[in-house]
C-alpha cells in the first residue's frame, strides 16, 4: 500500500492530475484530479462546474478566472479582471516548462498573447472587456470603431466584424454568445490595441479616454501588440516538419525569448521583460505586469489542488 501510496503522492506532485484521476482510489479524489485537470489545460469555461470535494478557496479563485457562458451569468470572472487568469497562466507556463511539455506551454503563452490588450485597458474600462458594459465612447459621434467597411479604419475586415459583433452581442443568447468568445473576443482584444496604439487615422473612438492615460495606455498596449509578434509567440505557428508537427526544444524556447526580449526592450514598459524575475522564462510575468500597471504573478492554484490531493491520499 505504502509503494502504491507513494506512486500516487509522486503523480500529485507531478501535477500529473489526468493519470492520477485514472488510478484514484476513492471518488472524492478523482473529482479533485478532475478540477486540476481542467485548470491545467486552461478549459475555462468550466472552471466554475461544481466540484464539491475541491476546498471552497480553491473554488472561488478558480471561478475568477471563470469565462461567462451567458451575458448576464454573474458572478463576471476573468470579464471582471484578467489578472488572476493571468497569474494561472504563468503558473500553468512553468509547470508546463519543468515537465518539458513546451507544445502546451507555447499554446498558453499564444492564448497569453491574445488577451494581453485588455490586460492593458482593464485600468481604463474598469473591467477586462466585458461586451456588456463597454463604454458609451466607443460608439461616439465620428467613431469608426465597429463600422464594417471603413476604408479609413485600420482594422482588418475580421477586426471590423468583431468588433461590430461585440457592441451587440450582450443581447444574443447564450449560445452566440460563447460562439463569439470562441471566435471573436481575441480579435476585438487586437483591434482595441490597434485604435490606441497603432491608428495611422485615429477616429473619436479613444477620445473617452483623458490625454495623459491615453499615453500610458499608448505604451502598454503597444508593447501588448509587439509581444503577439515575438519569436516566442511565433513558435506556436513553426511549420510541419518531416511527418509530424515540430515541437521546440527548451533551448529554442529560451533562445526565442531572448530574442523576444530584445525586441520588447524598446520602451519603459517591454524592459520589464528583461528583468531577472526568477520565472522559467526571465521576464515574462514583470512583463505581464508592466502591460496590466498591476502585478501579476504566477498563481498557486495547481500547487494547492496538488497539496491538497497529496493531504487526501496520505489520510487513506
Amino acid at each position: 500500500m505504502d509503494s502504491t501510496r507513494d506512486l500516487l503522492v509522486a503523480l500529485a506532485r507531478r501535477y500529473a492530475f489526468a493519470d492520477l484521476g485514472a488510478l484514484a482510489p476513492a471518488a472524492e479524489i478523482a473529482e479533485v484530479c478532475e478540477f486540476g485537470h481542467r485548470l491545467l489545460q486552461l478549459d475555462a469555461e468550466d472552471f466554475a462546474a461544481e466540484a464539491k470535494g475541491v476546498p471552497a478557496d480553491l473554488r472561488r479563485r478558480a471561478r475568477a478566472c471563470h469565462m461567462p457562458q451567458t451575458p448576464r451569468e454573474q458572478p463576471r470572472g476573468a470579464l471582471e479582471s484578467l489578472r488572476p487568469a493571468y497569474g494561472l497562466l504563468l503558473e500553468v507556463i512553468a509547470v508546463r516548462w519543468h515537465r518539458r511539455e513546451l507544445s502546451p506551454m507555447i499554446a498558453a503563452v499564444h492564448i497569453a498573447s491574445e488577451y494581453l490588450p485588455l490586460l492593458a485597458f482593464e485600468p481604463q474600462l474598469g473591467h477586462a472587456g466585458d461586451p456588456a458594459r463597454w463604454p458609451a465612447g466607443l460608439s461616439a459621434p465620428g467613431s469608426r470603431f465597429g463600422v464594417i467597411g471603413d476604408r479609413e479604419c485600420d482594422h482588418t475586415k475580421s477586426e471590423q466584424s468583431a468588433t461590430n459583433r461585440t457592441l451587440r452581442v450582450s443581447m444574443e443568447p447564450g449560445e452566440g454568445w460563447r460562439a463569439y468568445f470562441d471566435r471573436q473576443h481575441s480579435q476585438v482584444a487586437g483591434a482595441l490595441a490597434v485604435c490606441v496604439a497603432t491608428c495611422r487615422s485615429p477616429c473619436t473612438a479613444m477620445d473617452w479616454i483623458a490625454p495623459e492615460p491615453r499615453a500610458d495606455l499608448h505604451v502598454r498596449a503597444r508593447t501588448a501588440l509587439t509581444f503577439a509578434d515575438t519569436p516566442l509567440v511565433r513558435l506556436r505557428h513553426a511549420a510541419p516538419v518531416g511527418h509530424g508537427f515540430g515541437v521546440p526544444s527548451p533551448e529554442e524556447v529560451l533562445d526565442a525569448w531572448e530574442r523576444s526580449r530584445a525586441a520588447l526592450d524598446k520602451n519603459p514598459v517591454g524592459s520589464a521583460a528583461t528583468e531577472d524575475d526568477g520565472f522559467p522564462l526571465p521576464g515574462l510575468p514583470s512583463l505581464f505586469s508592466a502591460v496590466a500597471a498591476a502585478p501579476i504573478e504566477p498563481a498557486t492554484l495547481l500547487s494547492g489542488v496538488s497539496e491538497h490531493i497529496v493531504g487526501l491520499l496520505q489520510r487513506l
